[in-house]
């Protein structure tokens, strides 16, 4: 019996010993197989992806330059940003990790989902750009899942940040991300996608000085994607800095008088044409372009009645009013239509053909001369001084004025505005010009077209003797050391085709209007300084003769006059013009007057 249950025994030990045996060949035999696969199939294949998992090269975005006031006061900087991407080759199935961020995340996955798409035919090796600008709680939650989320790489990025919100927000413009057709382009050789460039105002005009130069870095990562080790760096290059022409005090004073009011209002050093104050009102924050638009935000901007992404100081055009009564005034007297010791009768209107033209002044005016007529801007007096012109004699001189073009300031999107003649209208609407469409030219009113950077100009030119600057509002250009790399000079686009005498004639005028009690600028008067200055009331659609002097409360606001008053200070020795354009302000020297002061008053003063 013992000996059977021995035999048994070894029986039983010896199977099982051979079956463990047969096992470790098994597994060692498919051991082998894979082995011979993965070494000798694909080798080269898996020899290639260890190489691009191990050494890789990382871009480095340049610190964008910084903007400055004409005093040195930082406009405009860059905060550090977050920003998620995803480089597909060590995600291995990217929307899988993409679930799982928005999950983590709590966000919508469609919109990283997109730039999937957007990104299809990068290098697996490459990271895709899916949040920018992300909060510190989501960086702590993709850090805590790291080894959940593979191929998912957080980078620190400079970011636009502009300090005072909204503040000279059309002037310094926006950074947006990069088009696929802007790099297409090859205006932008040294962006890629997910890059954010200049695309209004400052920031747009001098993008190549703001970009500085790329900087790349040669990293280890493991098989997750993270960085190991830095073998080597070339740092990036920073942006140059720009000085502005702009006074930041100045602007902030406009900005504050433009509060709760649709228009601009601008303010030039009429010496050399350096732009003190750019405001257009109502404004936006380029902030929120910089952090990332939204679409419901974009859609509000856009939809918006008062076009706050509008910089009405260049892209707004305008009936000029009565401050075209300067070019009408220059045009008789150089023509010899009128004398300084012309006088012309005004009884408070004018017969022209089968209609009367009225003057703002029911009762009329009386006797006139060109002065008397500049201070009280009688409408009938130059109703019959731009009869004896017509139109296409005050045509050529409003262009030389600088109207109906643009004036070339550094700034994108400029408007030309609208000089008509006889020529245009018959081959725009194919109707011979009628002799009353002059009568209305003449007083700024009819076809003209302005934009306030135009009458600014021809106010500036006024006030230095009849030449005429481009505007600019850049004055230097700094490299990130401080060394200077280049100044903007003064450029002097021409002079008026008017005599010393006519430009005296002029100031005379200008002067009276604002410190005579008749002139109709009496209330920007400041004690103390010799202001001269135009009011201009610009009509935007035919009143019947029942609606002209309702008040301006009882009708329709798209119905009421646009308000203009351009000016310059002090008249002897000047040393800032402006112009503000008030839509639907109602009267000139009411509405758009007292911004006029304030700012003269402010610059001065400072």
């Amino acid at each position: 019996m013992d000996r059977y249950l021995h035999t048994v025994d070894s029986d039983w030990y010896r199977h099982r010993v051979s079956g463990a045996v047969i096992f470790v060949l098994v597994a060692f035999s498919i051991l082998l197989v894979r082995l011979y696969y993965l070494q000798i199939i694909e080798g080269d294949e898996f020899r290639r992806q260890s190489q691009e998992n191990c050494f890789r090269l990382q871009s480095i975005t340049p610190a964008r330059g910084f903007i400055f006031d004409r005093n040195g006061v930082l406009l405009v900087e860059n905060r550090p940003s977050f920003n998620v991407s995803i480089i597909s080759g060590d995600a291995k199935d990217p929307k899988k990790v993409l679930h799982k961020l928005t999950e983590l995340l709590n966000i919508v996955p469609e919109t990283l989902f997109a730039r999937l798409v957007e990104a299809k035919g990068v290098p697996s090796f490459k990271p895709i750009l899916l949040m920018r600008d992300v909060s510190r709680d989501a960086v702590a939650i993709i850090e805590a899942h790291r080894l959940d989320l593979p191929g998912i790489v957080i980078t620190v990025e400079p970011t636009r940040h502009y300090i005072e919100d909204n503040r000279a927000s059309h002037l310094l413009g926006y950074l947006s991300e990069i088009s696929r057709g802007e790099l297409k382009s090859g205006s932008f050789p040294d962006n890629k996608m997910g890059d954010f460039i200049g695309k209004f105002g400052v920031e747009k005009a001098l993008e190549p000085y703001f970009h500085g130069r790329r900087g790349k870095q040669h990293v280890e990562v493991n098989a997750f994607g993270l960085v190991t080790r830095i073998l080597k760096t070339e740092e990036a290059i920073p942006g140059k800095n720009i000085y502005l022409t702009l006074d930041i005090k100045l602007q902030r004073k406009v900005e504050a008088l433009l509060s709760g009011k649709v228009g601009t209002a601008i303010a030039m050093d009429p010496s050399n044409g350096h732009i003190l104050a750019m405001a257009s009102s109502p404004a936006y924050d380029p902030n929120a372009f910089a952090e990332g638009m939204t679409y419901e935000l974009w859609n509000n901007l856009a939809s918006d009645q008062f076009h706050p992404m509008e910089n009405k100081a260049i892209q707004g055009q305008y009936p000029p009013g009565s401050t075209y009564k300067i070019v009408t005034a220059i045009a008789g007297l150089e023509e010899g239509v009128i004398t300084e010791h012309t006088r012309l009768f005004c009884p408070g209107h004018y017969r022209y053909g089968n209609r009367t033209f009225r003057c703002w002044r029911r009762g009329g005016h009386g006797s006139m001369n060109i002065i008397d007529a500049l201070a009280q801007s009688c409408d009938v007096f130059f109703y019959q001084v731009g009869e004896k012109l017509g139109v296409d004699r005050l045509a050529r001189y409003a262009n030389a004025c600088g109207l109906g073009s643009p004036t070339g300031i550094d700034l994108d999107k400029e408007a030309n505005g609208l000089v008509p003649t006889s020529v245009w209208k018959l081959n725009r609407m194919g109707i011979p010009w009628q002799g009353g469409e002059t009568l209305s030219v003449a007083i700024g009113q009819g076809f003209n077209l302005v934009t306030p950077v135009q009458m600014l100009s021809l106010i500036s030119a006024v006030a230095n003797g009849g030449i005429r600057y481009k505007p600019s509002v850049v004055g230097r250009v700094e490299s990130p050391d401080g060394s200077l790399v280049e100044k903007q000079l003064p450029v002097a686009l021409g002079r008026f085709s008017a005599s010393t005498k006519t430009l005296q004639l002029i100031m005379r005028g200008l002067v009276d209007a604002v410190n005579k009690t008749t002139g109709t600028g009496w209330i920007v008067r400041i004690p103390g300084v010799n202001v001269a200055g135009k009011t201009g009331t610009a009509q935007v659609v035919a009143l019947e003769e029942d609606d002209k002097g309702k008040p301006l409360e009882s009708q329709p606001r798209h119905l009421r006059d646009h308000a203009w008053f351009i000016a310059f200070a002090p008249a002897e020795e000047p040393k800032i013009a402006v112009a503000v354009l008030i839509e639907h302000g109602g009267h000139g020297s009411k509405a758009a007057g007292p911004v006029a002061r304030e700012m003269i008053r402010t610059y001065l003063r400072d």
